[in-house]
C-alpha cells in the first residue's frame, strides 16, 4: 500500500468501528446497516489485496535484480572471450557487449557463439575453460529466463495494483453512502455528527518541513 492507502485503511477502520458502536441506531433492515455490512466485508478484501500487492512488488523487485545479476554475468562471459580474442588477434569479429540493450546483448551472444566455435581449440589454449561455450549458452539461458520472469512479475503487480484501488474505491463508496445516512438520522445530534466526521475523514498527508533559507549574509 502506498500512502493514501494507508490512511484510506486507518479511517475504514475507525468507521467500522462507529457503526458498530451506533448500529442500533439505524433502521433495522435499512440501507445504512446493509453499507455498514458491506464495508464489514470490504474492509478484509482491501487487506487481501494489499496483501497481495506489496508481494506483487516485492517479486517486481526480486525480478529486477535477478534480471540485473544475469545481465552482468552474460556481460562477464562475452567480456572474457573478447580478452581472449584479443590476445588471438581476432578482435574484430567479437564486438564491445552493448551497454544498456538488453535484445542487443543477447543477440551479441549468439554472434559471439558462432565466431568462437570453429575456434574453440584455440580459445582453450588460451586459458578459458573447456565449457565456455555451454556456460555462454547457460548465460543467455538465464538473462532471457529473468527477463520473462521480470515482466511477469511486472504484470502481476501492475494488476495487484488495480484490484487494490478497486478493493479501495468499494470501502470508499460505502463510506460516503453512510455519510449521508449519518446526517440524516443524526440531524439533531451535534455530538453524533462530530464523532463521524473524525471517524471518517481521511487525514491529509503530513507536509514536508522546509529546509531552513541561512540568514542573509551582512556586507562587511
Amino acid at each position: 500500500m502506498n500512502a493514501y492507502d494507508n490512511r484510506c485503511h486507518q479511517m475504514f477502520i475507525r468507521a467500522r468501528e462507529y457503526m458498530a458502536q451506533s448500529i442500533d441506531d439505524f433502521v433495522a433492515g435499512g440501507v445504512a446497516r446493509q453499507m455498514y455490512a458491506d464495508l464489514q466485508t470490504g474492509i478484509p478484501t482491501f487487506e487481501q489485496k494489499a496483501f497481495a500487492h506489496g508481494a506483487g512488488l516485492s517479486e517486481e523487485r526480486q525480478g529486477t535484480r535477478t534480471r540485473s545479476d544475469t545481465r552482468d554475468a552474460l556481460t562477464q562471459a562475452l567480456e572474457l572471450i573478447r580478452n581472449a580474442a584479443r590476445v588471438m588477434g581476432v578482435l574484430e569479429q567479437f564486438p564491445r557487449p552493448p551497454q544498456n540493450d538488453d535484445e542487443a546483448l543477447l543477440q551479441l551472444a549468439d554472434v559471439y557463439a558462432a565466431h568462437a566455435l570453429p575456434l574453440k581449440a584455440q580459445f582453450i589454449a588460451h586459458e578459458l575453460p573447456p565449457n565456455f561455450l555451454e556456460e555462454l549458452a547457460a548465460d543467455k539461458a538465464d538473462f532471457q529466463a529473468a527477463i520473462v520472469d521480470q515482466a511477469n512479475a511486472r504484470g502481476d503487480h501492475i494488476a495487484a495494483r488495480q484490484e487494490l484501488k478497486d478493493a479501495r474505491d468499494y470501502c470508499l463508496a460505502r463510506i460516503r453512502g453512510l455519510d449521508g445516512l449519518v446526517n440524516i438520522r443524526y440531524a439533531n445530534n451535534p455530538g453524533k455528527l462530530a464523532e463521524w466526521t473524525a471517524a471518517s475523514h481521511i487525514e491529509r498527508a503530513p507536509k514536508r518541513a522546509k529546509p531552513e533559507m541561512p540568514p542573509p549574509s551582512t556586507p562587511a
